[in-house]
């Protein structure tokens, strides 16, 4: 069995200034057999990463549609934000992407109903059971207990925008990157969970970097005038 992080950012999320090269080098450290990045709306920092450890990196997505987040698996091509769940869904599929549901019981920012889950029970691969930055265990229940009783696989991931939180909540798979997506989604129905919460002040890291970002693009502004 390997361990594998399949839910984290680089610094090409708004919210992270983690730099692709320094994931791969925590990753190794803290015995991470495969890592997927999913950067909001951007594929650059695990195309990045790859280049550096073809083995290691997983290509993955985090994506915001016009209702809420799916993550992607296997990606090949980037899919922009603000389409709508199904035609987000159909450029994955078309890239024969593994597809998951982000955090789907986080009213701060799920931004699925009811009802959209209903509609992605069929049209998805597996739905995030555990997220460690959700605020309370509870969030994460529920979606275990929806999943369960539609029959979808779980992923968790560990949502580190920051390198302290890489690997605090992994899968432990069959080795499935040989055969990709194929392998992975036969893996996941076998997967064992190894979870952990994260400080609700993690959350401080992400407004940190969303602040470095927005004073550096005014310090660039003013030196172009």
């Amino acid at each position: 069995m390997i361990r594998v992080e399949l839910h984290c950012h680089t610094h090409y999320s708004v919210d992270s200034l983690v730099k692709p090269a320094d994931l791969v080098a925590q990753a190794r450290r803290i015995g991470l057999d495969r890592v997927a990045i999913t950067d909001h709306n951007s594929i650059r920092g695990a195309l990045e990463a790859q280049q550096l450890d073809p083995e290691l990196v997983v290509i993955g997505e985090e994506i915001q549609t016009t209702h809420g987040e799916l993550l992607a698996y296997f990606v090949t091509e980037e899919v922009p934000a603000g389409l709508s769940p199904q035609e987000t869904l159909e450029r994955l599929k078309s890239q024969g992407a593994v597809i998951s549901v982000s955090h789907p019981f986080d009213p701060q920012r799920s931004g699925w109903s009811l009802q959209d889950l209903l509609f992605l029970v069929g049209q998805v691969d597996a739905l995030e059971v555990f997220n460690s930055r959700c605020l309370s265990a509870g969030m994460n229940r529920r979606a275990a207990e929806f999943a369960c009783q539609h029959g979808l696989p779980g992923t968790v991931g560990s949502d580190a925008h920051s390198l302290v939180e890489l690997g605090r909540s992994t899968l432990r798979l069959p080795p499935f990157q040989s055969a990709g997506a194929g392998g992975m989604r036969s893996a996941l129905a076998v997967a064992e969970m190894e979870v952990n919460m994260s400080s609700v002040f993690i959350h401080l890291t992400s407004s940190w970097a969303r602040l470095v970002k927005r004073l550096r693009r005014r310090t660039g502004e003013g030196m172009s005038h």
